[in-house]
Parts: structure tokens; C-alpha cells; sequence
């Protein structure tokens, strides 16, 4: 047994980190282009203005995505495009765009996969509190039904939120990323209960717009890896991924349980609650019924992980890794068997299919004389990384799928350009796309459905 027949190969990326054109065909402001704009917040000043115009060329990108095989691309819509103000009126030209990219998707035979929020909130939303205002979920209800209902007849694939490990962690807590906040819990841990009550009833709205939807809500982080596969091990690896065995102010944001479990079993981890529910809204128990509506997957975003072990003491401790730990160009440790861990453990708390929905690595990348782009570094690493998925299905896991991030170079958040995560090399200065050695490779590898590893 190896990976489902109908198992799904393909690619993703973000609104703001490709399409450009941010001020463009109607557009409202988003918190990144703010962010972006502030001096010293991202890498060498550089802006999501123009990233790599797919605005533009998403024609021409179709088309490439189709020779170079990829036929599921998961893409984001960006939420002030379609409703400048965050609310009320609606911007009909970026509703055709839209419209336009997913026609263009189909004619090639691509299946659309929409994700409604990758970090863009609008900026007049923000303004009138953003996440911290207890109004989101209904702002983020209407948009996600003026998503389904204009979209439903094509697109039957959703994912609400992307990462908000991120969009909280980074953003709200230590403020590296959009909105650049720091926050103390007792307003950060609202804001993870509106992004929970806003999901389900964002879900609730696609479900009845788009009776023959699928959905999922995507969360992220890193793996642990046990250092041995010895049940002590295991367990303690399990352990650390799931449990809150003490408060922690700054790390709460990244973990797995807090995110999923009321997604995906309807009820806060009791251990965090322990530590976190004093800041919770009175009442909070009352909307798990809403926030935990049906998922068709447990959909989760992998790039790198961490060991652990067990300390004889009926506890865990996490290890570092040793010295000469192989790297990527932005500095996360290079660890193929998180994606055997990371969806064994999902599947055994979750009984969902766990679709893999991004993972990558950033190279140092260059054009060759040649004009080619050899970058063996990242067809190792996919290739190492799906060897340890492969073994997770055939070791009983329900593996739905495997999202590459990214399908091409764009604009990498904080670090702007300075990190390629892309199957297509981006030169930023003439937009023009060339896919590297790992795109072929990949290729094969989807053609095959994994048979080429």
C-alpha cells in the first residue's frame, strides 16, 4: 500500500505574497500592505506591491502550472480585493478577477482550492479593532459567503483560515508579522476564540451556499520526532505535541491542540484551559456546538521539526538537534521524519485525512549559465520528506494529499525576497518564470502518484 488512488498532488500559494497589484482595480488596503510599508518591518523595505503580478499574468501561470503537471492549486482570496472596507460594498472588479483565475484554472484541468483568509485582513476592519473586536466573526461570515456564493458552481474546495499559530503568534504576540502587535493574554486569547467562532460560522454559511463543499481549517508548526522508536519515546513526543503542562505566554500560540481541537472535537484542551480559560468570553462553551462543525480533513502546514524523548520520570523533554543538523537557506532545521510523526499523530487524535497542505524549502537559488535552475538541495528534501509520508500511509495513516509550497518565488512575509521557496524561479526585475529542476522532478512525481520516489 502506498499513497490513495485518488490521493491529491499539487501546489499553493498567498493573495499578497503573489498576485501584486495592491493598489490596483479597486483594491482596498490590507494590514500587510501597512506593514510592509513601515519602515524596518520587513526584510530591505520591500512591499507585496508588485510581488510576482500574477494579477496579471495568472493566465500565463495556469499554463505553466498545466506543463509542469499540477493539477490542484491551492490559492487565497484576498479579502479587500473583493470587499475594500471590509464590509458592506462589494468590489465587483476583483470579483472577476477571481472569477477570471478559476476559469483559467479549469480550462487546464486544475482544481481550484480556495483559502479565505492567508493573513490579509482588511485595514478599515482593522480600524475598528480587527480580531480584537468581538464583531469579526460576522464580518468574516459575510465575506465567506459572498466567497461561496459567487464561486460555489467551480470551486468545492475551502479552507477558512490559514495558520492562525501565525496569525496570532507573530502577529499579536511577539509582532514580527501584520498586524505588529504585542499583546498580553488577556487580549490575545479572545482573539483565538473569535478566529474559532468566525470558522464555524464561516463553515456553516459554505455548507449551506455549496451543499457539495469540502472544508478544512489549516494549522501549522513544527513536529516532534521521537529520538528513538521505543513506545517511552513516542509517547513523550506525543506528549510535548499536544499537552500544556505549564502556561506559557508566548508559545500557547503554536500549539497544535489549541487550534484543532475545538475545530475537530469540539472542546478546548482541558490542561490549557487550566492555564488560559480565565481569559476566555463568559460563556464560551455555548458556541463549541457552531465552532466545531463537520471538516473534511485535518489540514496542516509542515516545514521542519524538533526531537524528543522521554526523561524516565514519566515525562518529556525536547533535544536539540546535533551539531552540523542540515539547514535551508532561512535557517529551519532540515527533518524528514516530521512528516511521518507530524500526520501519524494527527490521524491518531483526529481520525480525519490529514492533507498535508504546505511544505518546502527556501534555497539560495540562481539562474545557471546554462539558464537553468539546479536547485538539488529542495528535490532532496521533497523527496526525503515524502519517503517519510509515503511510510505514514502505508503505515495506516489517511493521507488526503501534499500541497508543495510554493509553486513559485514570491514575497516571503518578513523576509520579503530574500528567501526562494519556489518550484518556479521568479526574477523579480522582469517577472519572468523558470521552472527549476525540482518542478520537473516533481512532476514525475505526481504523474506516478508518488511511484517515482
Amino acid at each position: 500500500m502506498s499513497f490513495r488512488k485518488d490521493f491529491v498532488w499539487g501546489a499553493a500559494t498567498a493573495a499578497y505574497q503573489v498576485e501584486g497589484a495592491a493598489f490596483e482595480g479597486g483594491k482596498g488596503r490590507s494590514i500587510w500592505d501597512d506593514f510592509s510599508h513601515t519602515p524596518g518591518k520587513t526584510y530591505g523595505g520591500h512591499t507585496g506591491d508588485v510581488a510576482c503580478d500574477h494579477y496579471h499574468r495568472f493566465r500565463e501561470d495556469a499554463a505553466l502550472m498545466a506543463e509542469l503537471g499540477i493539477r490542484n492549486y491551492r490559492f487565497s482570496i484576498s479579502w479587500p480585493r473583493l470587499i475594500p472596507q471590509g464590509t458592506g460594498a462589494v468590489n465587483e472588479e476583483g470579483l472577476r478577477f477571481y472569477d477570471e483565475l478559476i476559469d483559467s484554472l479549469l480550462a487546464h484541468g486544475i482544481r481550484p482550492f480556495i483559502t479565505l483568509y492567508h493573513w490579509d485582513l482588511p485595514s478599515a476592519l482593522f480600524e475598528r479593532g480587527g480580531l480584537q473586536n468581538p464583531d469579526f466573526p460576522k464580518w468574516f461570515e459575510a465575506y465567506a459567503a459572498l466567497v461561496a456564493s459567487r464561486y460555489g458552481d467551480r470551486v468545492k474546495d475551502y479552507f477558512t483560515f490559514n495558520e492562525p499559530q501565525c496569525m496570532v503568534g507573530l502577529g499579536y504576540v511577539s509582532g514580527r508579522h501584520a498586524p505588529g502587535l504585542q499583546l498580553p493574554l488577556e487580549y490575545t486569547i479572545p482573539v483565538s476564540y473569535r478566529i474559532h467562532l468566525a470558522h464555524g460560522l464561516a463553515v456553516q454559511r459554505i455548507r449551506a451556499l455549496v451543499p457539495d463543499a469540502r472544508v478544512g481549517f489549516v494549522g501549522c508548526g513544527p513536529s516532534p520526532i521521537p529520538a528513538t522508536e521505543t513506545p517511552a519515546d513516542i509517547e513523550a513526543a506525543r506528549a510535548l505535541y499536544f499537552s500544556h503542562p505549564k502556561p506559557e505566554p508566548e508559545l500557547w500560540a503554536f500549539s497544535p491542540s489549541w487550534w484543532l481541537d475545538p475545530v475537530l472535537l469540539g472542546e478546548y484542551p482541558a490542561d490549557a484551559l487550566s492555564h488560559y480559560g480565565r481569559y476566555m468570553p463568559e460563556g464560551f462553551e455555548k458556541s463549541l456546538a457552531l465552532i466545531h462543525r463537520p471538516l473534511d480533513w485535518c489540514a496542516f502546514n509542515y516545514y521542519d521539526g524538533f526531537l524528543a524523548r522521554s526523561n524516565g520520570k514519566g515525562g518529556a523533554e525536547r533535544l536539540p538537534w546535533p551539531a552540523g543538523q542540515p539547514r535551508t537557506a532561512v535557517d529551519w532545521a532540515v527533518t524528514p521524519e516530521l512528516l511521518y510523526w507530524g500526520p501519524r499523530f494527527l490521524w491518531e487524535r483526529y481520525r480525519k485525512p490529514v492533507f498535508i497542505t504546505e511544505n518546502g524549502m527556501s534555497v539560495h537559488d540562481a539562474v545557471s549559465l546554462d539558464g537553468k535552475v539546479h536547485d538539488p538541495n529542495r528535490t532532496d528534501f521533497m523527496h526525503r520528506y515524502l519517503l517519510a509520508l509515503r511510510r505514514a500511509a502505508r503505515d495506516g495513516v489517511d493521507v488526503y494529499g501534499y500541497l508543495a509550497w510554493s509553486l513559485m518565488d514570491n514575497f516571503e512575509w518578513g523576509n520579503g525576497y530574500r528567501e526562494r521557496f519556489g518550484l518556479v524561479y521568479v526574477d523579480y526585475a522582469t517577472q519572468r518564470r523558470t521552472p527549476k529542476d525540482s518542478a520537473l522532478w516533481y512532476r514525475s512525481v505526481m504523474e506516478t502518484n508518488g511511484g517515482a520516489l
